[in-house]
């Protein structure tokens, strides 16, 4: 099965990094957050991706394309001009990368792929969020259900401590630090889709969440696959050093992979 990541939009957000590179290769760790929705799925054995490039995507080209040379051992001859690679543990992935356009919208980028994902199902999720999601039971939750497309239902933290205070009370009865939200779920991507999808995307205006996602719910074919584990959107710069601590600390919960 493929994946494909949506890796083309401004990210305006996070314009203080976006602004030199693509949203999906913004750094944790050192590496692009793209490269960790990468190795999410291929810890659950997806190795063949393809990437919904856009804004700067000539930056994730270039990334992917000295991606062996940047973690080989290399011998420079520099007298007989010849390079030599030595043995290197690099992940077995196949990667497109396609150019959907600057201005493209979500549903229309996904349209633009079709000729690369052919008649099968897919993977499918956003280029700036990690998950500690179950991939595999993701797909047979899908399967099960027999729908057009199944999407991961998350539930974000809160922010702030919460508390009730009744009308005159002065005194807290309970207090919970960045509880959950008010119970409603979002969408959290990590989206598996059958390939009659792509007939609900009429162009590149289509913005996905909206028509083909609104129609498949009235036709009772858009199921949800609640996750109850970690989540997290790299959506502004306070998301970004979030996620960071939490990978400098070793506390990583999407690292699922060894």
């Amino acid at each position: 099965m493929k994946a494909v990541i949506l890796a083309g939009g401004y990210g305006t957000r996070i314009s203080e990094e976006s602004a030199i590179r693509p949203k999906p290769m913004v750094e944790i760790g050192n590496r692009p957050i793209l490269w960790h929705i990468m190795k999410i799925y291929s810890a659950h054995g997806i190795n063949e991706f393809i990437i919904c490039c856009g804004y700067k995507g000539h930056m994730i080209k270039e990334y992917f394309a000295n991606y062996y040379l940047h973690h080989a051992d290399v011998t420079f001859d520099m007298r007989e001009n010849r390079m030599t690679v030595h043995y290197t543990k690099i992940e077995p992935w196949q990667v497109t990368l396609v150019d959907t356009g600057e201005n493209t919208m979500t549903g229309g980028r996904i349209k633009r792929i079709q000729p690369y994902v052919g008649n099968e199902t897919f993977c499918l999720t956003y280029g700036d969020g990690v998950s500690d999601v179950d991939i595999r039971a993701l797909i047979a939750y899908h399967r099960e259900q027999g729908v057009t497309v199944t999407l991961t239902a998350v539930q974000p933290p809160g922010r702030f401590g919460a508390f009730s205070l009744g009308e005159g009370q002065t005194l807290i009865e309970s207090f919970k630090e960045k509880p959950k939200g008010d119970g409603a779920y979002i969408n959290g991507g990590f989206f598996v889709v059958e390939p009659a999808a792509f007939d609900l995307i009429a162009g590149d205006e289509t913005v996905w969440e909206r028509e083909p996602l609104e129609q498949l719910a009235q036709q009772g074919q858009l199921a949800a696959y609640r996750h109850h584990g970690f989540w997290h959107p790299m959506d502004t710069l306070r998301d970004k050093n979030y996620l960071e601590g939490l990978w400098q600390s070793g506390q990583a919960p999407w690292k699922i992979w060894e």
